[in-house]
């Protein structure tokens, strides 16, 4: 294989990864905005849908009922803070667009990439010291901080090739 086609193939598998990677920021986005209607579902799939004493429930359905009825509390006694899982919401869809930056063009637009795996580290200890003042059980914590793991994997390999693409561009001048 020659060095363009070796070339055009990172930056192809550079630009799949990223379109997933932004998918998946734009699915986690969009799936912020209702967390109740989420969460009703999610308990009537479990068979947790009525009122439950949460004595007689344990791990994940009492959780997911913890949930549900904190956030039927809060949206019926105060709606607008639901507001603020909006902004959350909003958030991940403006962080997607930084990285349509890198999938045109990953060499000149690798601050992107670098921005991302630094917000991917920053979840860790954001998902355990913030969690753990907001009450947050540890196996859930666990499970906020594998999205900064899982979000680094495919960045880090973006990264990576595109370090491998600059190399090659700067050779073939």
């Amino acid at each position: 294989m020659s060095a363009p086609d070796s070339q055009k193939r990172d930056l192809q598998k550079i630009r799949i990864v990223l379109l997933l990677f932004i998918a998946a920021l734009v699915a986690s986005g969009i799936t912020a905005f209702p967390l109740l209607h989420e969460m009703e579902w999610l308990a009537s799939w479990r068979g947790v849908e009525a009122p439950t004493d949460l004595a007689s429930l344990t791990g994940m359905d009492q959780w997911i009922v913890i949930i549900r009825d904190g956030l039927r509390d809060t949206y019926g006694r105060y709606p607008w803070l639901a507001y603020g899982t909006d902004w959350l919401a909003f958030a991940h869809l403006a962080i997607a667009v930084f990285f349509i930056g890198p999938v045109i063009n990953p060499v000149r637009n690798v601050w992107a990439i670098w921005a991302g795996l630094i917000a991917c580290a920053g979840i860790i200890p954001l998902a355990l010291i913030c969690g753990s003042v907001r009450g947050i059980p540890m196996g859930w914590r666990l499970i906020d901080c594998s999205f900064g793991v899982f979000g680094a994997l495919p960045l880090a390999y973006c990264l990576r090739l595109a370090k491998r693409l600059e190399l090659a561009r700067a050779d073939d001048r």
